[in-house]
């Protein structure tokens, strides 16, 4: 907080897992480490202001779902020593990092909450510890929209039940979930489809939403669900008050539901690897090709229907999934980062 920049809610966060997802395998760059990250995370600084925290994905090689209590509690320091604290951390609920699809009602179920128990453990411990003052425990459907589509009505109901279940989970646990809106999960994959799933499982103060600028930006294109399209297929890009409208349309079914944010940009194309495929591209926060506005976007969640501020999302997070190695490594990226995320506070932000 400074002259200039006079609120200090919502706290700012980056985001540790572009340093793992999309990461390693053939041709890919290799995975950044968490203490590289977090580095990268406590060095940047706009006009005074640093990053307050980030958000993590509990798996290796950043932290090991099943790591003990001395390891979340080396973790928690990691953080601490940097002036950071944790935010929302994700489940590592798919099938190949040890969950399974939540349409299986056999052991891809079982994998899947075990999972969700797991993160929530994790999620717990670091609250208790003191350096998780806010945040979710996000996860999906760890299932494909190909998949979904062989029987629609059948599968969303058998998603809706893994979510209860994952719900009661985490109340034990005095966690709550966020169901991470992205085309490339099935039940998921359509702002009509997600809003469905929640008002199914129907636990508004267990299991919300986490919306992403960049890929709720495709929710409104019709991406993997066209029939949901909101902007019309001729859209011109040149003219932003039918991109409001869309929005406007988009986030008053979802903002109530919205626990979770991302701050993110978006140049309207998909892109993905391996598990995450066809989803949102994640651009640079200035990218020329951007389609976002991103302070005046973002109030679409921060701001009520009468555009108040509904305080109730007490961090955001910057996403910048699947950036190359060589962008992430450079400093002047989390300052413009950085910079985005203050403008956005600037705007949509308050005191306490």
């Amino acid at each position: 907080m400074s002259g200039s920049h006079p609120h200090n809610f919502p706290k700012l966060h980056n985001a540790a897992w572009p340093g793992v997802v999309g990461k390693g395998g053939d041709g890919a760059d290799p995975p950044i480490g968490l203490d590289t990250m977090l580095d990268l995370t406590a060095a940047a600084e706009v006009d005074g202001i640093k990053f307050d925290g980030f958000d993590l994905f509990l798996f290796a090689p950043h932290i090991d779902i099943d790591s003990t209590d001395d390891q979340i509690k080396a973790l928690a320091d990691k953080a601490a020593s940097r002036g950071l604290v944790i935010g929302s951390v994700v489940a590592p609920v798919w099938g190949a990092t040890g969950g399974g699809s939540a349409m299986d009602e056999g052991e891809g179920r079982k994998n899947f909450l075990k999972q969700v128990r797991n993160g929530c453990r994790i999620a717990r411990k670091l609250r208790e510890l003191g350096i998780r003052p806010h945040g979710v425990v996000r996860f999906d459907s760890a299932c494909s929209p190909n998949d979904w589509f062989s029987d629609p009505a059948g599968n969303q109901a058998k998603i809706a039940e893994t979510f209860r279940q994952a719900a009661e989970i985490a109340r034990d646990h005095g966690e709550t979930l966020a169901a991470e809106g992205e085309i490339c999960w099935g039940g998921m994959h359509s702002w009509k489809a997600m809003l469905d799933l929640l008002e199914r499982v129907g636990e508004p103060g267990t299991v919300g939403f986490q919306a992403d600028m960049a890929h709720t930006l495709l929710y409104t294109l019709g991406e993997n669900a066209p029939e949901d399209r909101i902007l019309p297929k001729d859209y011109d890009w040149k003219d932003p008050a039918v991109l409001d409208e869309a929005l406007k349309t988009l986030t008053s079914a979802l903002r109530p539901w919205t626990t979770d944010f991302h701050v993110a940009q978006n140049d309207a194309t998909v892109f993905g690897s391996g598990s995450h495929d066809h989803t949102g591209r994640h651009c640079l926060a200035n990218d020329p090709n951007g389609k976002l506005d991103i302070p005046r976007h973002a109030g679409f969640w921060l701001r009520d229907e009468d555009g108040y501020l509904t305080k109730k999302l007490r961090h955001i997070c910057w996403d910048g999934c699947m950036f190359p190695n060589s962008v992430m490594m450079r400093p002047e990226t989390w300052n413009e980062v950085l910079a985005a995320m203050i403008s956005v506070r600037d705007a949509h932000g308050w005191n306490e």
